[in-house]
């Protein structure tokens, strides 16, 4: 899950994995204009987005505490050892809808630990420790694997072949960077803290990307320039629980405290900038 920020004295936010994926899934599915191409094969990419943290969901139930918060890990600081099977589980969970979202799924899995794929500066590897470090590259070879054998199969078909090709599938995995990105900069950042900030390689096409800006304008509206969806203003919303530190001390636990928590919306528009 992630944690969002919180001014002074108020309680945080707890942002489940699937909720994160169902904003993720939003900006996909209004994604495109006449300046940036809808991906190939669109439902299949839209899917896999939407469910990219898939392998999360049984760990959200009842996550382990950090101890410098007391509050549940965010997702970039839980322990390896705990979270190691949501990173298989995510690809396997897509596979089982169709192979190329399967594929997608495990390039995200292996770019999450590799700076994915160089397109950002930090990878989650130089944070494993070394008791860790032997499984985790267990797994990530796994995914290599996992990757080689689904391109194999898709290339063979006249149909899918085109799919795997480097330049649609980097396009398509870059569309679900963006995604990924743009909606941890709403569950991580509070409204009242969120500032202009940078998303680089979204692609126009198989062939070309770009650095999209967002920059919030007044309570509620951000502006995104260039602008890559379909409808200017569009709202978009997600949902998330509110915690504060100590609390599954006194509640008999996290799985407790979560199960109970009404869920609290933010909505958003985003506008041409």
């Amino acid at each position: 899950m992630f944690i969002q920020s919180a001014p002074p004295g108020s309680p945080h936010r707890a942002i489940m994995m699937h909720d994160h994926s169902a904003l993720s899934g939003q900006f996909a599915r209004a994604f495109g204009n006449a300046q940036f191409d809808l991906p190939i094969p669109l439902d299949l990419v839209i899917y896999t987005i939407t469910h990219h943290d898939a392998g999360w969901i049984a760990f959200d139930r009842d996550p382990v505490t950090d101890p410098k918060t007391d509050l549940p890990f965010t997702v970039f600081g839980t322990p390896a050892r705990y979270i190691l099977p949501t990173s298989k589980g995510s690809p396997d969970f897509n596979q089982r809808h169709h192979p190329y979202c399967g594929l997608l799924s495990s390039m995200h899995t292996w770019g999450i630990y590799n700076g994915r794929y160089g397109f950002t500066s930090a990878g989650r590897l130089n944070r494993i420790s070394a008791d860790d470090r032997p499984a985790v590259d267990a797994m990530l070879a796994g995914e290599l694997e996992r990757q080689a054998a689904l391109k194999a199969k898709l290339g063979a078909s006249t149909e899918t072949s085109d799919w795997v090709e480097e330049g649609r599938l980097f396009q398509n995995y870059k569309l679900l960077q963006f995604c990924d990105l743009l909606a941890i900069y709403f569950n991580t950042i509070h409204a009242e803290q969120r500032t202009e900030q940078t998303f680089m390689h979204v692609p126009f096409s198989r062939d070309r990307d770009v650095t999209v800006t967002i920059c919030p304008k007044s309570p509620g509206i951000y502006a995104l320039s260039p602008f890559p969806f379909a409808a200017d203003g569009a709202e978009f919303a997600f949902s998330g629980r509110s915690v504060v530190p100590g609390q599954h001390d006194r509640e008999g636990g996290w799985a407790g405290v979560l199960s109970r928590a009404p869920s609290e919306w933010e909505t958003f528009r985003l506008v041409s900038g």
